[in-house]
């Protein structure tokens, strides 16, 4: 059986999988998308039986997700839940329309209608976030009138992908938020992450604590009521809590976990190699 690994950066995540995939007499072919030269009319790559997508660069794993799909070959995770869990907006309105709860939520195109709706919708203070991207970057926590109109000024300067104005309630009762790890339609670990020193965000990669999380069967249930409304693959899914609740915040289709093995004893790079291994012979 052969693998190809989709990756941009090798990071730990990359190379542990590898290691479980091998260690389960896998041969795993690396590809690196810096160094494809794709041919669009045939195809001109090995991809084995399955590929696994690791690209930390949503474009890049978008348009090589594409590639590899509609070339007839099989990829985790696919084309559609690549493109839905890549944009922030896009996540909150499947969620929705699948029954789940979300925070209050927001998306306007222009700087009147955003301050407009920071001051009504929000009562002046709200989450700003680009519709796509990862590790907490260019997310604002906006609690003055003024601060927001700054913001919205350095936007109308920027591509216009940042124009899109993504906001949303902010929830941080508890200083800690749930990071919920789903595979193949099963939930096998989780993590609090909490926030570091003055930072408001919970985000691992900006410092943020991971603690082990009890599943409970509420959490289960949002987990893998997020995840089937997405189809199935390899999710972290971010859960907001506060005193009326649980709010699903976001859906990670290629969700990083070095911090969350040590913490919860639980082999995650296994239970991913296990699931490629099973489609793999499908």
């Amino acid at each position: 059986m052969k693998v190809s690994l989709v990756y941009d950066i090798m990071r730990w995540e990359e190379k542990s999988i590898m290691k479980a995939l091998q260690d389960k007499n896998v041969e795993v072919m690396l590809k690196d998308v810096k160094n494809l030269n794709l041919n669009l009319v045939e195809n001109n790559e090995e991809w084995g039986d399955i590929s696994l997508q690791r690209s930390t660069g949503y474009y890049r794993n978008l348009h090589s997700t594409a590639y590899i799909e509609f070339t007839g070959h099989r990829i985790l995770n696919d084309f559609n839940s690549t493109v839905i869990t890549g944009n922030k907006m896009f996540t909150s309105l499947v969620l929705s329309h699948h029954g789940v709860k979300i925070p209050k939520s927001f998306v306007s195109f222009s700087k009147d209608v955003f301050l407009k709706s920071f001051n009504e919708d929000f009562h002046g203070t709200a989450v700003t976030k680009p519709v796509t991207g990862s590790w907490g970057r260019m997310i604002s926590l906006l609690n003055d009138y003024y601060a927001a109109m700054d913001v919205m000024e350095y936007k109308d300067y920027m591509y216009p992908l940042y124009q899109i104005n993504y906001t949303q309630e902010y929830i941080n009762e508890f200083g800690r938020d749930l990071r919920v790890f789903v595979i193949n339609n099963q939930v096998v670990a989780g993590i609090y992450r909490y926030k570091s020193g003055t930072d408001w965000r919970t985000n691992t990669a900006l410092g943020g604590r991971a603690e082990a999380l009890k599943i409970t069967p509420e959490i289960e249930d949002i987990a893998l009521k997020s995840a089937e409304a997405i189809g199935p693959g390899i999710y972290g899914i971010d859960i907001l809590e506060s005193r009326d609740g649980y709010f699903v915040n976001e859906i990670n289709g290629n969700t990083e976990f070095k911090n969350t093995v040590p913490v919860t004893g639980i082999d995650i790079p296994a239970y991913i190699a296990d699931y490629l291994i099973l489609e793999a012979r499908k």
